[in-house]
């Protein structure tokens, strides 16, 4: 609950420098929520001759977005919160009960001025962690499964204040160039660095990193099909001090409405950090499930 908490502390911070920043007339805001839930289960007797082990893995997520357009002042607020757990029976004691099919926290907050058709000048606010403990499972010297802390909350989080320009030729397509962007890297673990040598990029025994740097992000969001639509989200990230090592993330969220209350999402997230990994990471799932829009 605490970490909940936090998280919608900073939601609620970003609002109240929504209403410092624009004026208070409800006829230029539109707004966009939705919650989902999805649940697979399997069970088997233990005469199943197939072989199987008993299953649950619940997923959750919630979304919302507030705009705000008013003549050639723009604001944008976006928050995606994402949660899922896998449970298996027969897990080792000394493992975790669980293990996480996925986890995020990102708000983004964007305040923009239309120089053009098609061009503005903007700032923006970016936050990005997660919600809990993350591993990653290796063997030991007995050759038994043994996890290994990797992240947690806050470990790391990023938070990122970016000012630039926005080409937005369409409405459901816009690049965002951020050419004056400071990052800042939190790890408010000081142990974390013996799991993960890394350390996402923090010095060992630091909880802060700080990074001037060049950011780009292209947004796609459009109905493909009818009932189906897709998203997709690049985000490079070039420090000035190591241009040549420049950080990218994709995400991919094709989402296909069976009716008003169930749909099938499909997401995909290609990484590629130095700071994490000198290696491309990947990861993929599908959900069948509930999303209510509001």
């Amino acid at each position: 609950m605490r970490k909940i908490f936090i998280v919608l502390l900073l939601v609620f911070a970003i609002s109240a420098f929504a209403q410092d920043a624009v004026k208070r007339d409800t006829s230029y805001w539109k707004s966009k929520f939705s919650i989902g839930m999805g649940i697979n289960q399997a069970s088997f007797s233990q005469n199943w001759k197939s072989g199987g082990v008993n299953s649950m893995a619940i997923s959750s997520v919630f979304s919302g977005k507030v705009e705000y357009n008013r003549e050639k002042v723009s604001f944008l607020n976006d928050i995606q919160l994402q949660y899922g757990r896998l449970y298996n029976q027969n897990e080792a004691a000394y493992l975790p009960d669980y293990r996480k099919t996925q986890d995020r926290i990102f708000i983004d907050s964007k305040l923009g001025y239309n120089i053009s058709s098609h061009w503005l000048v903007f700032a923006s606010l970016n936050f990005q962690s997660q919600f809990d403990k993350g591993y990653k499972y290796d063997k030991d010297t007995a050759n038994r499964e043994v996890a290994v802390l990797t992240s947690r909350f806050f470990a790391p989080a990023y938070i990122t204040e970016s000012m630039g320009f926005e080409y937005k030729p369409v409405s459901y397509f816009s690049v965002r160039a951020g050419i004056g962007t400071l990052r800042q890297t939190i790890v408010n673990d000081k142990t974390l660095y013996l799991t993960e040598p890394k350390n996402y990029g923090v010095k060992p025994g630091e909880t802060f990193r700080n990074e001037l740097a060049f950011m780009l992000i292209m947004n796609f969001d459009k109905d493909v099909a009818k009932n189906m639509n897709l998203k997709v989200r690049y985000q490079g990230f070039a420090n000035y001090e190591q241009i040549k090592a420049i950080d990218s993330r994709v995400d991919a969220t094709l989402t296909a409405r069976i009716n008003k209350l169930f749909n099938v999402t499909l997401t995909g997230v290609a990484l590629y950090d130095q700071d994490q990994d000198y290696k491309m990471q990947f990861s993929q799932a599908m959900s069948l499930g509930f999303l209510y829009n509001f």
